[in-house]
């Protein structure tokens, strides 16, 4: 076996360590988690904005009045998917539920041009997985998480590909007239309301489901991203068209394998020269763990050109956001954006949200 010659590297300008320090404007971790904070805040204060406006026509108008959030419809992925179809085939928007569709088109925009990065930086649901794992590793002192043997692992991770043929398949076996007609019933204008009804009177088989779910990835980096997530599944599909992928310079690399031990995806970053699995998520940590400069970086190469543009993390929270909130404006300035329904009715229809459906 011939080892490769050993060569003299440079660090990346200032860092400390190989690593960028927190306060440097190229630190992509610290963009990162600025963008997961303002996406996990928005959607607390819609969480909270929506349950205050359930109640206030739960109650006949007794309590505190506020709008409804259209932000709550990012949590209708299903509705998204069958708005979207009713979209593509009469060219039209949807009456009901439109900002559910405007949401996911943004998202899956963000995967076609940024890979994965929507779980990464943007999905309160992946934000919650990162920092329960790391609260598992504190409390429980352990150095690496566990890594499932690979005979278990892929089967696995081909569970949230099942869910979303399920999904799918609901979605797009029905017509665009089944569609809006079950968007006007009853049920489906209030999915929203049923949606908030689950986890207000969660059953114990589901509480203890979510349980096993949070103490799994106490020891399993993002358990629920990388098995169970069909929305992550969806996106990472689209995530193979992007242009933009972390790339690795052979050339200057002195396999330390830190790419690949700090990969919360576990990719064998180290071994490939262009990382094209569904995996990736874009959030950078490979390209921040590596010590040598312009060994890796996330980068877009255009196809007519041979020259890389690598990203750095403040375009990334810029170009993430950016696209999440063109998506939103459009929706408003077309006047989709909030579902039309008049207040007699949500104070006709929410009061028996229970019996609907039933």
């Amino acid at each position: 076996m011939i080892k490769k010659p050993r060569i003299r590297y440079q660090r990346r300008p200032g860092t400390v360590g190989g690593k960028l320090p927190w306060n440097d404007w190229r630190n992509a971790s610290t963009w990162r988690k600025v963008v997961q904070i303002i996406l996990l805040v928005i959607n607390l204060y819609i969480g909270v904005t929506f349950y205050l406006w359930v109640r206030y026509y739960e109650t006949g108008g007794e309590t505190l009045y506020l709008p409804r959030p259209g932000g709550i419809e990012g949590w209708l992925p299903i509705a998204g998917l069958m708005n979207l179809k009713y979209t593509i085939e009469t060219s039209s928007f949807p009456p009901i539920h439109a900002a559910s569709m405007f949401l996911l088109v943004a998202f899956i925009l963000i995967s076609l041009l940024l890979k994965k990065s929507f779980c990464s930086w943007m999905c309160p649901i992946g934000t919650i997985s990162e920092f329960t794992g790391k609260v598992g590793q504190k409390l429980f002192r352990y150095q690496n998480p566990i890594n499932l043997p690979k005979w278990l692992d892929i089967p696995l991770r081909g569970l949230k590909y099942l869910l979303l043929s399920f999904f799918l398949y609901i979605a797009f076996s029905m017509s665009a007239q089944m569609i809006q007609y079950f968007m006007m019933s009853p049920y489906g204008i209030i999915i929203d309301v049923k949606m908030l009804d689950f986890f207000r009177y969660i059953s114990q088989f589901t509480l203890f489901s979510v349980a096993i779910l949070v103490v799994t990835s106490l020891f399993i980096r993002h358990a629920w991203c990388r098995y169970l997530c069909p929305y992550g599944a969806l996106l990472g599909l689209f995530s193979l068209l992007s242009p933009v992928k972390i790339r690795r310079n052979v050339d200057s690399c002195i396999d330390c394998g830190k790419c690949a031990k700090n990969c919360p995806s576990r990719i064998p970053v180290d071994k490939l020269i262009k990382v094209r699995t569904v995996e990736c998520t874009g959030c950078m940590t490979c390209v921040e763990s590596c010590p040598v400069s312009s060994t890796l970086d996330f980068s877009l190469q255009v196809p007519t050109q041979k020259r890389q543009f690598p990203l750095s993390g403040w375009v990334m929270a810029i170009l993430t956001l950016a696209i999440l909130f063109i998506m939103i404006g459009i929706a408003a300035l077309f006047g989709v954006w909030d579902t039309p329904v008049p207040d007699y009715y949500w104070f006709h229809i929410i009061p028996n949200a229970a019996t609907i459906g039933h």
